[in-house]
């Protein structure tokens, strides 16, 4: 793959990246339409390849938030064509990398040393180039080391990029301008945290720690002294990532241990520590033949209100829905129901949003779930692609869903996905309160 020698860092070169984007999207369609006039059988598959080509191309040398926003993208199968996600995906951990003389420089300004000084041996080649920053490995004291440099100019373009983006997204992707509105300020303060890597150096000591005792998960040793602000070195892991762990064709009792460990990660993190790795994307999973698995990257880390998760997760539990002045209030606290709804907007809505609980709240309804079960995400997938043309959706007076909503559903729907490629069966471990009570009689 082709290094970058530089990355644009002003707003204009920055903007020059996206509207050239803009203009090779504009031609794709011009190019399909006028094939379309010979063929009229013509399918939008070239159309939605060479957008994902020249869209991803565009993103991959801006790197940063742009490049995380497709990363982000590449990981919901119902919202885009399968030519974006699988060329989005590519964001996890084969973006193009930077140059060498670049990464040195990026060490003289930060430690005012070159990575020979500071290293046993450093390899100026990276081994992974991702959304926010690339890996090389490096030898110290004996220790392998994995060392992630940011991108310069990521943590300054974040505010700028996304104003600009917004545009192509709402056209690509045909959003609510207002739903991207309202989840902006959440979107850009993650994306500024995890352009701090002193911030990511104390979260993933802390989260590390809290987690260590759950069996078979393996997390790396940090070392302060050799990190800054937009450097991060810490123990290399040894693993694959998931597609080339499945490609290994591991046993189906290894790909149940790696899919419990995963459950249970999150599971502990969540309802023990009310704050989550919510960037649950395979770049980030190490998987290992006997079952183990590494973690790495807390860079994205949702601190959990207390307010949000008392009621997100108590409809969970079998027994609220059962109790619909319970129901509605929650409903009303979370922002899905609002004061200025009509009486037959709220049934619908209500009725609505019991539909998506009850069948995203499956695998917590019994002890034990497989996720290799494709009848329910195909029913998932279909029931997402409905709720995308639904009329009263498009045209409500009002954003519903609180903005604390957005990481911890995004969480979820990243784990749930690696489940299923894993076809994992798992045990749905949960805390009690969130078991009906009838259950718990039994």
């Amino acid at each position: 793959m082709k290094e970058q020698s530089s990355i644009p860092t002003t707003k204009v070169a920055r903007a020059g990246q996206f509207v050239k984007a803009g203009i090779k999207v504009g031609g794709n369609y011009l190019k399909h339409y006028s094939k379309k006039l010979v063929n009229p059988d013509l399918t939008k598959d070239e159309l939605h390849q060479d957008n994902a080509a020249d869209i991803y191309g565009a993103l991959s040398e801006l790197k940063g938030s742009a490049l995380k926003m497709a990363q982000m993208l590449s990981m919901d199968r119902g919202l885009l064509p399968t030519a974006y996600t699988d060329k989005f995906a590519m964001s996890q951990y084969s973006a193009p990398p930077l140059s060498g003389p670049l990464v040195v420089k990026t060490f003289r300004t930060y430690f005012g040393k070159s990575p020979s000084e500071l290293y046993d041996k450093f390899e100026i080649k990276s081994v992974n180039a991702a959304s926010i920053g690339q890996v090389h490995q490096a030898w110290k004291d004996g220790k392998r080391l994995a060392v992630k440099i940011q991108y310069p100019g990521v943590a300054d373009s974040v505010s700028s990029d996304l104003k600009i983006a917004k545009p192509l997204a709402v056209r690509l992707l045909n959003l609510d301008e207002r739903q991207i509105d309202r989840y902006m300020d959440e979107v850009e303060t993650k994306l500024l945290e995890e352009t701090d890597y002193e911030l990511e150096l104390k979260r993933s000591i802390e989260i590390s720690e809290a987690c260590a005792h759950i069996d078979g998960l393996v997390f790396p040793k940090y070392y302060p002294a050799l990190s800054s602000k937009r450097i991060l070195t810490m123990d290399w892991l040894e693993g694959l990532h998931l597609k080339e762990f499945l490609a290994t064709n591991p046993s189906q009792e290894v790909r149940n241990r790696i899919g419990q460990l995963l459950w249970d990660f999150y599971d502990h993190q969540i309802h023990a520590l009310r704050q989550v790795h919510a960037d649950p994307h395979p770049g980030n999973f190490l998987m290992r033949p006997d079952g183990t698995m590494g973690v790495i990257d807390f860079g994205c880390v949702k601190v959990i209100p207390d307010y949000y998760y008392d009621n997100y997760f108590r409809l969970i539990n079998p027994d609220t829905l059962e109790d619909k002045v319970l129901t509605q209030q929650i409903f009303e606290n979370l922002e899905f129901l609002h004061p200025v709804d009509s009486a037959k907007d709220r049934a619908f809505f209500s009725d609505l949003f019991v539909q998506m609980i009850h069948m995203l709240g499956e695998p917590f309804a019994v002890e034990t779930f497989d996720f290799g079960n494709d009848e329910y995400f195909n029913k998932v997938y279909a029931f997402a692609d409905e709720l995308t043309r639904l009329e009263e959706l498009r045209t409500s007076k009002v954003v519903r869903g609180s903005k604390d909503g957005l990481y911890i559903n995004r969480t979820y729907y990243g784990l749930y996905a690696m489940l299923n490629e894993l076809k994992a069966v798992v045990v749905t471990r949960k805390p009690d309160w969130l078991r009906s009570k009838k259950a718990l009689a039994v």
